[in-house]
């Protein structure tokens, strides 16, 4: 059964009086890449997170999102940058005294310069709030996996349904090449009686055979045909499979691509160019889908 590479998980948990929500986004990647964005007093974590998340996804873009809300859940610290508070306040007074200013510097003055304070916000966190965020990301994950479960469901039955459109095509082009070789082998008789009703060296009529035999091996595509449904045979046992499979599909898609571009190449026959194109547009359909593929 094929996994999708899409879904998407969230669970919160409460742990005193603070809530840990975590989030999960899953989309297509040809690689696992995995993103967190948390807050900065979790970074310790991230290790062991990344860890739990390659446990469930092998492949796919995977964004985390955590965080941690409620009081006690933010400490706020007023830092003020007092060298720079001593320059200010000496460099007024020098003007006060410059200008023979009378009165007493206003609060308000020191008050609204931003560059002398600002807020620093750091996150309280202890190792049972960090088992609560384990817990809250097991969750989130298993909820992904679902989701991925059932549109891989639905994305099978589709590609099924596809390659088995691959297949019968396959199969009308065999037929069709057995019909090809009799109407060549007839062209061919109906050229040699043309020739020898006519005044032929025998040295002329040895190498229209030649000549015969070079175009009936050129043109032959037995050898493709059969590599096509093996490859078909290959895809439908791959995607039986458990795990990962996307990338072995787009590989055999590939390889059965470059047999009907060998197949396109070598017929001259009408029917069989009419087939290949059914059947390059097929294979692209389906490598589209195997992109979503994990």
């Amino acid at each position: 059964m094929v996994l999708s590479m899409t879904g998407y998980g969230r669970n919160e948990m409460s742990i005193e009086n603070m809530t840990v929500a975590v989030e999960i986004r899953s989309v297509n990647h040809r690689f696992l890449d995995i993103s967190l964005k948390m807050p900065r007093s979790f970074m310790v974590m991230e290790e062991r997170i990344k860890k739990a998340i390659k446990s469930y996804f092998h492949r796919g873009r995977i964004e985390v999102f955590i965080s941690l809300e409620g009081e006690g859940s933010v400490q706020r610290d007023l830092i003020v940058d007092w060298d720079l508070m001593d320059q200010y306040i000496h460099s007024l007074k020098q003007t006060k005294e410059r200008y023979q200013l009378e009165g007493d510097i206003p609060m308000e003055v020191v008050t609204q310069m931003d560059s002398l304070f600002s807020i620093q916000e750091k996150e309280y966190v202890d190792e049972d709030v960090h088992e609560t965020i384990y817990k809250a990301l097991d969750q989130a994950c298993q909820q992904v996996i679902s989701m991925r479960k059932v549109e891989g469901e639905q994305l099978g039955e589709d590609l099924l349904k596809r390659m088995d459109f691959i297949q019968k095509t396959v199969e009308k082009l065999g037929n069709r090449r057995n019909i090809v070789i009799i109407e060549y082998q007839e062209r061919i008789q109906k050229r040699i009686a043309e020739h020898l009703q006519e005044e032929q060296l025998p040295n002329q009529e040895t190498k229209l055979y030649q000549d015969i035999a070079l175009l009936a091996e050129k043109g032959d595509i037995t050898e493709e045909v059969i590599r096509l449904q093996s490859h078909a045979e290959q895809f439908l046992e791959t995607i039986k499979q458990q795990g990962a499979v996307g990338r072995k599909l787009d590989f055999i898609l590939q390889e059965m691509h470059r047999e009907t571009n060998t197949i396109g190449s070598k017929s001259n026959d009408v029917q069989i160019s009419e087939l290949i194109v059914l059947l390059k547009s097929e294979i692209e359909r389906v490598k589209e889908q195997i992109q979503n593929v994990e």
